[in-house]
């Protein structure tokens, strides 16, 4: 039987459960059967894929590959996937590059099938990073299907924070962090942002997000957030955001409605 993450409470109390008790909730978690099994399916077999066709042709194999980016829902998208792979990072026509999705990209490199890359599905050390992201991303996938702004701020505990600490130029980091639809949604709900500020012109939707972190926060980088306490105190504006916003939806006439007829 799958042990399945337990979040007890919305918003910061929620959360704050959910950090104490993250690492006996995990380890319980990936001591699953059927993860452990897809894991060492992964690591035995990995090393024998020698072309980004046979990754994509082994289904168990994609799982996992995909999975570790937090792309599962890309699983039959086959045709899409190789050409990802295929076409590398290093080309300025790549695929991966003209995608606004990052993680595309972070696979892409992750295997090194493109023209002029080194293939790692041979290195032990960088295919058992690969199990361990899959691993993780499992996880808060489990956790979001019970409350998923929980699973976006475990996503941004890891993605936010090492993206803070790369060597990039700030607006790259912005463009990065627009790019992962996750760490886009934690700041469009956490800076109290329209849900139509996707369509504006992306150079103003970048001046607009280090401007208003900059107003709430004291500081417009996206650097800032290798802190911990500036993690948390941006982690704890979104979930407190979030939880009005379900709070709201929930106290609607409609939701309401359909309350009352479903205790009929």
């Amino acid at each position: 039987m799958t042990f399945q993450p337990v979040v007890a409470g919305t918003g910061l109390v929620g959360w704050r459960f959910l950090q104490r008790t993250y690492d006996s909730q995990f380890k319980a978690f990936t001591a699953s059967p059927q993860l452990e099994r897809d894991a060492d399916y992964f690591s035995k077999k990995i090393a024998s894929v020698k072309t980004a066709e046979d990754l994509v042709k082994d289904r168990r194999l994609l799982s996992v590959a995909l999975g570790a980016f937090g792309l599962q829902a890309d699983i039959d998208n086959r045709f899409f996937i190789r050409k990802i792979l295929q076409d590398g990072t290093t080309s300025e026509d790549a695929l991966a590059r003209k995608l606004t999705d990052t993680r595309y990209k972070k696979l892409s490199e992750a295997f090194g099938f493109g023209p002029g890359e080194s293939r790692t599905t041979a290195s032990k050390s960088a295919m058992a990073g690969i199990v361990d992201q899959y691993k993780t991303q499992a996880f808060e996938v489990s956790v979001g299907a019970q409350d998923d702004s929980m699973r976006i701020a475990l996503y941004a505990q890891r993605e936010l924070a090492s993206l803070a600490r790369t060597d990039s130029s700030e607006k790259a980091k912005w463009f990065t962090l627009m790019g992962q639809p996750p760490l886009r949604s934690m700041f469009e709900t956490a800076l109290g942002l329209p849900t139509a500020f996707g369509q504006i012109d992306i150079d103003k939707q970048q001046q607009i997000l280090s401007e208003r972190t900059a107003a709430l926060l004291g500081d417009s980088t996206v650097s800032q957030f290798s802190a911990s306490d500036t993690l948390d105190r941006l982690t704890t504006l979104y979930l407190a955001r979030a939880q009005m916003a379900q709070n709201a939806l929930g106290s609607s006439p409609g939701a309401i409605a359909l309350s009352l007829l479903r205790g009929a």
